[in-house]
């Protein structure tokens, strides 16, 4: 069922975050907000089906609790230890951020670590709820030490809302797509944030490209990944179901199977039909399995190398020693086959929001580094130790006003 590929032919498979013609549109539905205020965010939400005529487009934090308050009970408790696995990994990486004071010539220099003042959380809302990425967003915001957290997810579900609730967030704005993003960046009709982060659709994605630069954003994240690297003794059961996990996400889901057996790309293949027959969700895994492909490499070190073009979100390793591949480019990695990447999607710890597209070459996890800036200070008790030295590169730059500050420092 998956197609056969060369390795060589693996590079034509990575996609673009955004196409042109998606953040032209998104951007003129950021330009139509910020023009018209919550009028003109009001009328696109109607006008794309996250409201209904009249409905206010922002929920406040009495109704989220209300909201978690009639959960009910099995559902909360998965949504409380959810929240607490992924707070408790956040708190420990913020942790690991220690400020720094260092001697520098004449005087004393550092970074303080800082959190924005504001952060927007956006979760899809539309084929399926995802009270997960709620929690994955605004917990880690608020264990980075972010004031202010608004979530925004249309059409939002009681457990979309419980989850807001849970992870301390504000409000929620109940508003989707480019219209929720120039919502957040730009302070219509809730406080404008500092730093926007979470998956979306196209539509969202291409309006967070927009609006970087106003803001933060954690990068540009398109429709999930997930390659596995499998040897010979997997079980190609377990293979077929992670790439099925990832598969009924999306229609345009990437799912790759890498491996060293022919005989166990044969049996996934089988694998995959023997379960896609009872799967609820089958009508959209299908599709993504119909556009995934197989490679069917020499060697370990061959399959690595194909996973590294390709740089995917999610990288699983059905392999007997996860260590003896020499992978470099990933968002996540899954190693060995207990470690199934569902458990990365539903709060193990790690963050599930990743990069994709092969943005994984260049950017990592949404993590609390997301929502904090190194600022940097200088104190200089003797600046005559630098003030020679700084001159004369001005002067080397042609910077004659940048020469005299320094030397004013220590004329008598």
């Amino acid at each position: 069922m998956l197609r056969r590929i060369d390795a060589n032919a693996v590079t034509l498979a990575r996609r673009d975050p955004v196409d042109a013609a998606t953040l032209a549109a998104a951007g003129a539905i950021i330009d139509e907000v910020r023009a018209g205020g919550v009028d003109a965010l009001s009328a696109i939400a109607v006008r794309y089906g996250d409201l209904a005529p009249g409905e206010a487009w922002v929920v406040e934090r009495p109704a989220l609790l209300a909201a978690l308050a009639a959960l009910p009970v099995g559902a909360r408790g998965v949504l409380e230890r959810t929240a607490e696995r992924i707070t408790t990994f956040a708190a420990a990486q913020r942790r690991g951020l220690a400020n720094l004071d260092v001697a520098v010539p004449g005087g004393r220099a550092g970074i303080d670590y800082t959190p924005v003042d504001a952060a927007g959380c956006y979760a899809p809302g539309g084929r399926y709820p995802l009270p997960s990425s709620v929690l994955m967003t605004a917990c880690t915001a608020r264990a980075a030490g972010v004031g202010t957290v608004w979530v925004a997810s249309p059409r939002p579900a009681p457990e979309t809302l419980a989850a807001a609730a849970l992870a301390g967030a504000d409000g929620l704005l109940a508003v989707g797509g480019a219209q929720a993003i120039a919502a957040l960046a730009y302070g219509i009709g809730v406080p404008a944030v500092d730093a926007i982060v979470g998956p979306g659709n196209r539509w969202v994605t291409a309006a967070k490209q927009r609006v970087a630069g106003r803001v933060a954003i954690e990068g540009l994240a398109g429709p999930s990944e997930l390659v596995v690297i499998a040897d010979a003794g997997a079980s190609a059961g377990l293979v077929a179901a992670d790439l099925l996990a990832q598969a009924e996400h999306d229609p345009d889901a990437l799912v790759v199977l890498i491996t060293t057996s022919e005989g166990l790309a044969a049996a996934v293949d089988a694998a995959l039909a023997e379960q896609l027959a009872e799967l609820p969700t089958a009508a959209v895994a299908r599709v993504a399995v119909a556009a995934g492909f197989c490679v069917v490499v020499p060697g370990l070190a061959a399959a690595a190398a194909v996973s590294d073009e390709l740089a995917p979100e999610h990288l699983a390793l059905h392999v007997v020693d996860p260590s003896a591949v020499p992978v470099r480019h990933y968002g996540a990695a899954f190693l060995g086959a207990g470690s199934a990447e569902v458990f990365g999607d539903y709060g193990a710890g790690p963050n599930h929001v990743l990069p994709t597209s092969g943005t994984a070459r260049s950017t990592g996890a949404l993590s609390v580094v997301t929502f904090l800036r190194a600022r940097t200070w200088l104190r200089l008790d003797d600046p005559g130790v630098l003030a020679a030295d700084a001159a004369a590169l001005a002067r080397l730059e042609g910077l004659e006003a940048h020469a005299r500050a320094a030397e004013w420092r220590v004329r008598r």
